[in-house]
């Protein structure tokens, strides 16, 4: 955004948001909290731009806003004291959302499944009891839907859907998975929901019933082959590509679940989209250069980043301006 690049990272024992310039030189770095230093290490959800301001969560729930040409603080917060929740067992991983002056987050716990807080100062607008079950890690998405606008996001067991503007609490569709990982964000199309998760849980397709300022979901299809983990899952042409649990990338039919195939390609991992390709990124540091077609999944291109760092390389990757950009380990 505006010529600057924005991650984040452990560094010595802090977390770190970083802005980078397009050659990739540090523009400046500021500390966001404590880092996250448990298992998997590392920070998790990116920063989120919105015009002049950067907006942050830590994995320990510190929440700030940045002036993002300067890294200046313009203000800060706790979502899991404010809230009274507790962290998950991986950590908080989502990226907040920006709706209009509201800033959308999920603390979890008994007080505030969902949350709208004012962008400019950090206060609460409205809190969304929901079910008093903890957050999971996915990243929520401001949807309409005949005139309703919705926040959808998972929590530990369940799709649940909260009214944009009020926070009322509309409706849950139970969703469990192993550890309580519903990672993936909610994908909204033509009154219809898809969700997915990874350890053989699978996907599913819900149809989304709004009358008036209510609204709940009934179940239409579900598929076991799409397990997606973490990577993420495109809808494009009326198709779903991502990759499962074991290490197959899967393309579905939208309004069936027809499974169109099964590919291996460069292995379990993340993705993203530009002029026509899929790029797909393993969690082996693998990235692979596909036709986004349903009729087959075939790698075009291929290369190995240089290993840098422990762990797996799940940074989700990004296409900009002619650019692929990639971040894994300490790099």
């Amino acid at each position: 955004a505006d010529g600057r690049i924005y991650t984040d990272g452990n560094v010595e024992g802090k977390t770190k948001i970083t802005a980078l310039d397009m050659e990739g030189n540090v523009l400046w770095q500021v500390d966001n909290g404590g880092a996250w230093t448990g298992s998997h290490d590392g920070t998790r959800g990116t920063p989120t731009i919105d015009g002049d301001r950067l907006y942050h969560e830590s994995p320990l729930g510190q929440l700030v806003c940045l002036d993002a040409a300067s890294g200046e603080q313009v203000w800060t917060l706790n979502i899991l004291e404010e809230f009274g929740a507790k962290n998950i067992q991986w950590a908080l991983a989502e990226s907040v959302v920006i709706d209009g002056d509201h800033l959308i987050c999920c603390p979890g716990g008994p007080k505030a499944s969902v949350v709208a807080l004012d962008k400019r100062t950090g206060n609460t607008v409205w809190a969304a009891e929901g079910t008093g079950e903890k957050t999971s890690y996915a990243t929520p998405t401001v949807v309409e839907c005949k005139g309703l606008r919705m926040i959808l996001t998972m929590n530990a067991k369940a799709l649940i859907g909260v009214n944009a503007d009020t926070g009322e609490f509309l409706f849950r569709h139970g969703h469990e998975t192993k550890y309580d990982v519903n990672a993936t964000t909610p994908i909204y199309h033509d009154g219809r929901i898809f969700i997915t998760s990874g350890y053989g849980s699978g996907s599913e397709m819900v149809k989304l019933d709004v009358q008036g300022n209510k609204a709940h979901v009934e179940p239409l299809w579900q598929v076991k082959e799409l397990d997606n983990h973490h990577g993420g899952v495109l809808l494009l042409g009326g198709y779903l590509y991502g990759a499962n649990s074991g290490g197959q990338w899967i393309c579905l039919k939208w309004d069936t679940g027809e499974v169109m195939y099964s590919e291996s390609g460069v292995g379990k991992g993340s993705l993203t989209y530009a002029d026509g390709m899929l790029y797909t990124f393993s969690e082996n540091r693998k990235m692979g250069l596909v036709e986004a077609t349903s009729a087959a999944h075939e790698v075009i291109s291929q290369f190995e980043l240089p290993s840098g760092g422990s762990g797996k390389s799940w940074a989700h990757p990004v296409v900009c301006g002619g650019r692929l950009y990639l971040r894994h380990g300490d790099y």
